[in-house]
């Protein structure tokens, strides 16, 4: 059984991501911030049906948090073989109007947060020689997206980022990939008017927007033994917009 530790699990990708790895017969460790009672639903469902998950508070975007976060881990004897970083924030703003507030709390939650879970789930990964991280990207991390250009910069940080500690960890036997998913149907299109969605299907070669299924399915495949000779990759779920 492997040790799974996904981020931002309260919800869409994250909680459609637990459910596969439950169901795939993994221990899940759900990370939230503030979303308790959301995860402790989810948590009961997934324990129900036979799954072996548990929640696990820390705000990802804060090093010494993460690094508390790791300590109960290994406390508790559990070391991470999977780690899927998919905690994140969107924010659509004017590059004129975004402020110096809006600038780092967008970097360090959807951009730090990745470098400091990595940088603590290594270790025993490393010793093992096996492993797989995941990092949740974005198509506007690819092409840059108007008016979310501070979501953008963090988003292609995470590919940089990505393709780098590949190339680092290779020989260590660690994968490290990438999922960019494109216009998933997720509490970030809330926002969005019936024009709004229907001018971003119109824009999508499929014609519909994705599900937060539609990525985890490409998250747990990355983490299987399938994608052993993959890493250093970006995996798009965009229906066909790039």
């Amino acid at each position: 059984m492997r040790n799974v530790l996904i981020t931002g699990a309260s919800r869409g990708i994250g909680a459609a991501a637990a459910r596969l790895f439950a169901e795939n017969g993994d221990r899940v460790f759900l990370n939230y911030r503030h979303s308790q009672g959301a995860v402790r639903k989810l948590c009961e469902e997934l324990t129900a049906q036979g799954g072996e998950v548990y929640p696990i508070q820390a705000d990802v975007s804060d090093s010494q948090a993460v690094k508390t976060m790791f300590d109960t881990l290994h406390s508790n004897g559990i070391s991470i073989d999977v780690l899927v970083n998919n905690a994140g924030m969107a924010q659509t703003k004017l590059f004129t109007d975004l402020t110096d507030e809006d600038w780092h709390t967008m970097i360090n939650t959807n951009l730090s947060s990745v470098f400091y879970c990595c940088r603590a789930a290594l270790p025993d990964i490393i010793r093992r020689h096996n492993g797989r991280i995941i990092n949740i990207t974005s198509i506007w991390g690819q092409i840059g997206g108007s008016c979310e250009v501070h979501y953008s910069a963090a988003k292609a940080g995470i590919i940089g980022l990505t393709k780098a500690l590949a190339k680092e960890e290779g020989l260590s036997g660690i994968t490290v990939n990438a999922v960019a998913p494109g216009v998933i149907q997720t509490d970030m299109l809330s926002p969005y008017t019936a024009e709004d969605l229907q001018a971003l299907r119109d824009e999508t070669p499929t014609g519909t927007l994705g599900t937060p299924e539609d990525v985890a399915r490409a998250v747990l495949f990355l983490a299987s033994p399938d994608s052993a000779f993959i890493t250093g990759q970006v995996l798009g779920i965009n229906g066909g917009m790039v």
